[in-house]
């Protein structure tokens, strides 16, 4: 089933008459809610599958939200139509959201790391310990500070003590540090170019929780600015 050229408006138009957030619309269409963020400013196309689904979701009369069925005579009629493997999603979800209440060390069991005895001190013992935390990882080279920071960054993510995050490295290392993130932490990094800046406030965007932006683009008055306007904290 191709996708037609107004696909953005149709997605909105159904969300919208299903009486769902952006962020509860994904898990019908069975995607992340940074996909259909992308779709719907059009940055990204839905591929033949994904739009099937959205055209079944379409056809279907849409239930008010907040609602599991409608009643019919004595008796309420549920509604057990919904994508299997999108609700399978969702209780996975639910059940990793509480994961860290379980275990103290939540975020090594969900990160490809075997984390060696000093990182683990550094992070749970010390880093995690101190609130705010305000700490300075200053080991010498090849002894893991990116791996360190990312296991913090993870585990107060599962936490939900922190939402959006901004990492400061020198040039050189800006891909070492989303490469890092996405393979080693499963964390999404978008980086931040100095042209972005300029054309409007890259740091607001939907895939902007946690960006990376070398330390002399953010040096240049154009780039820091955009980090002082209002809207951006939280």
């Amino acid at each position: 089933m191709p996708v037609p050229f107004d696909y953005q408006q149709r997605i909105k138009t159904l969300r919208r008459s299903m009486g769902l957030k952006q962020p509860e619309f994904p898990a019908l269409v069975g995607v992340s809610p940074i996909t259909i963020s992308r779709w719907e400013n059009g940055q990204n196309e839905p591929t033949e599958l994904a739009w099937a689904r959205i055209e079944e979701l379409d056809g279907q009369e849409a239930t008010p939200a907040g609602t599991v069925g409608q009643p019919t005579g004595n008796h309420l009629q549920l509604d057990f139509g919904a994508d299997p493997e999108a609700v399978a999603a969702v209780a996975e979800a639910a059940r990793l959201s509480s994961g860290h209440l379980a275990s103290p060390t939540f975020a090594t069991e969900i990160s490809l790391i075997d984390p060696l005895p000093h990182q683990r001190v550094a992070v749970y013992d010390c880093i995690l310990k101190s609130w705010p935390i305000r700490l300075l990882l200053a080991d010498d080279a090849g002894a893991g500070k990116t791996i360190m920071t990312g296991l913090a960054i993870r585990e107060l993510l599962s936490r939900r003590l922190i939402q959006r995050v901004l990492v400061v490295p020198p040039a050189g290392l800006v891909g070492n540090w989303q490469r890092e993130m996405r393979t080693l932490f499963r964390i999404q990094a978008r980086i931040i170019r100095g042209s972005e800046a300029a054309k409007g406030n890259p740091f607001m965007e939907p895939d902007a929780n946690f960006a990376i932006v070398s330390l002399d683009t953010l040096r240049s008055k154009g780039t820091f600015a955009r980090l002082r306007e209002a809207g951006l904290a939280g």
